[in-house]
This record gives C-alpha cells, structure tokens and sequence, in this order.
C-alpha cells in the first residue's frame, strides 16, 4: 500500500516559501507569480479595471490607487498632482477616461452654507448605481432644501401691433445696451425677450431708439434695484407714447413739361410732345 500512484493529484500544500511554490507549472516564459495571502491591508481589485482593454496604465493606476483610499479622502486634480509626479493635465485627463468607463461619478453639488462642491465616487463595479455599500465609497448627502422663493413673473408689456423681426432686433440691441447707461440695468436673456415687444410698440410708434432708451433710463431711484426688468416693464407700459397722428399721403408732384411749338399757330405751348397746343386741337374737333 505504500506504492505511489503517479495518476492521483498533488496535496495541496499551505505553506508559501519559495521551494513550495503555488504555482508548480513553472511556464518557460512570461511571468512567474510569488504570491503571499493578505490580511491586512489589502484593496481587492477586479480584473476588469486591471487588465481593462481601452484604460491608459495611467488611468488604471489611479484607479486602483482612489479605490484604496478611505472614504473622504481627497481625490481632486491638485491634491493627486501634488501626490504623483504627473502632472495635473494627464491626471485630468485619466479620470475623465474612468469617468467614461464608469469606475467614477463625478457631480456638482451645493453643501449648506451655499458653497458649490465637487461630489466624487468611487465604483469598483462599473455600470452599478445603488447605494454605496463599501467603504470605499464617499457617503451620500442629502442637497440641502432651496428656502428660495419663487420668482415673481414680470409684468406684462405692451405688443407691436405688426410682428417685424427688424423691430425686435433692434429693440434686444437697445435692451442689452442699458448696462452701459447704468450698470443696475443689466437684464438677463430671459428678461431682455419678455422686454424686447413692449420697446418695439414704442419704435413702431415713430420714437427713435435714443428716445426710447432716454425715458427708460431717465430718473432712476439712487437706490439698489432689486428687479430692474420689472421696473423697466412697469415704464414701458405706463409711459407708452400715443400713436402718431394720423397724416393723408401727399399728393404727387406737379410734372412740368417742356415748352414746345405749335404745328398749327406756332404758338408755345408745354405738352409731353410735339404737337398742336390746346386751341388748334380744339378747333380741329369741332
């Protein structure tokens, strides 16, 4: 019974030195692994993010060293350009590359207090979007509630009663030049097209631009203005100019012809042509 049987499999062996290697293959080329087991210390890593086909080695390295921080470690450009000799353009662009494969979220978040904070996390699984559930995960926070209140509409404005796209154009030009008539009077896009057909109805009404900006921008209150486009509505309406009175064509004007010579009396006479003069035509007739 003491026989060996050269079919049965090897025991396997715990022991880790290096005569009593794990791996007895011993391949002639390649590499050759000596492994210890961990217990302390240790960050697993899939072999999707280590041997990943389309990651840069840059990008698998830090990849592999942000999933090994504890949770709210810094991991911004300037903090790992300070880390690693590369410099914060190619660290940039390697995140943007995990951030395309999924093995990071990036999102911009308000905290109390109002400041805007870049909110990272780290995933060792790409395409799961549950709760973190590591360690290595940044802790979810709750966006803090908005106590603004709502935005008031702005009045509303006067209407051209023709449509022209000349006229609104030159009415967003003459809004968006307030600013440098006084700086209070800076609209926003939104405000300066709710504005744009009530200065309009004034230019259809025969009132120069620098006449319309004049009574806008005339008497202003010394104080802050908390809703200029508001005021400016509330103008434009309660100052609207009357239409212009109403004036009859003028008549067109009196064509003068040439004097000419009668073929009949030799008189002169002023016709479009040469011919007989009143008289002889009327002689002729009768």
């Amino acid at each position: 019974m003491d026989t060996q049987n050269p079919s049965a499999p090897a025991c396997a062996d715990s022991g880790t030195p290096a005569k009593h290697h794990p791996d007895r293959r011993h391949p002639h080329f390649g590499v050759v692994h000596d492994n210890t087991r961990h217990t302390t210390r240790f960050t697993v890593i899939g072999n999707h993010l280590a041997q990943h086909p389309e990651l840069s080695l840059l990008a698998i390295g830090l990849a592999v060293h942000i999933q090994s921080l504890p949770a709210g470690a810094r991991v911004d450009i300037k903090t790992l350009a300070a880390r690693f000799p590369e410099g914060p353009t190619r660290i940039s662009a390697a995140l943007r590359e995990l951030e395309a494969h999924g093995y990071l979220r990036r999102s911009r978040e308000r905290v109390p207090g109002g400041r805007i904070v870049t909110r990272t996390v780290s995933c060792n699984q790409p395409g799961r979007q549950g709760e973190p559930t590591d360690s290595l995960r940044a802790p979810a926070r709750r966006p803090a509630p908005d106590t603004r209140a709502p935005r008031k509409k702005l009045p509303p404005v006067p209407q051209p009663a023709v449509s022209s796209p000349a006229l609104l154009h030159t009415a967003a030009d003459l809004l968006a030049g307030l600013r440098r008539h006084d700086a209070r009077l800076l609209l926003s896009a939104t405000d300066a097209d709710h504005l744009a057909p009530g200065v309009a109805a004034w230019l259809e009404r025969d009132l120069t631009p620098t006449a319309v900006r004049d009574a806008l921008t005339a008497d202003l209150p010394p104080d802050p203005l908390r809703r200029p486009a508001a005021l400016l509505a509330h103008r434009l309406t309660a100052q609207l100019p009357p239409p212009p009175p109403f004036r009859a064509p003028a008549p067109p004007p009196t064509v003068r012809h040439p004097l000419r010579n009668c073929d009949g009396c030799d008189r002169a006479f002023r016709g479009p042509e040469p011919g007989s003069c009143a008289d002889c035509r009327r002689a002729t007739h009768t």
